[in-house]
């Protein structure tokens, strides 16, 4: 027989369950993406990043769908370092997301950032990103 649980032990556990104890980092992903596409990218950057600190950071320890996650959230932090204008970041990002998914759309995202770094390095006003 199951006895009833007074309702102060109950509700601890409900605040668990509805504060998302186990998060998703696909949700992050898809937040990350939707503050992009509304113009806050410093947001973006921060939805990303938590992607990448939800997963094991071994690939070989990641699911096919994991590493689709990871891969994607790689890329889309270069891209929002390209907006931001810190090449040198993007570029660190392309790299880890061709490493982990080497396709030719990753393969080319690098070599346009490296490109888009070597055309700034020679403009004297070149931004560069926070130390």
């Amino acid at each position: 027989m199951l006895k009833r649980l007074p309702a102060f032990a109950i509700l601890p556990m409900l605040v668990l369950l509805l504060a998302g104890c186990g998060e998703k980092p696909e949700r992050h992903l898809d937040l990350g993406l939707w503050y992009y596409q509304k113009g806050l990218v410093d947001d973006a950057v921060l939805e990303f990043k938590e992607v990448i600190r939800l997963l094991p950071s071994d690939p070989r320890r990641l699911t096919r769908h994991e590493l689709e996650i990871v891969a994607r959230a790689h890329y889309n932090l270069a891209v929002a370092y390209v907006k931001k204008e810190w090449y040198e970041l993007a570029l660190l990002e392309a790299e880890k997301t061709f490493e982990l998914r080497p396709t030719p759309e990753n393969y080319e995202l690098q070599e346009l950032i490296r490109k888009r770094k070597d055309l700034e390095s020679l403009s004297p006003a070149s931004k560069t990103a926070p130390g």
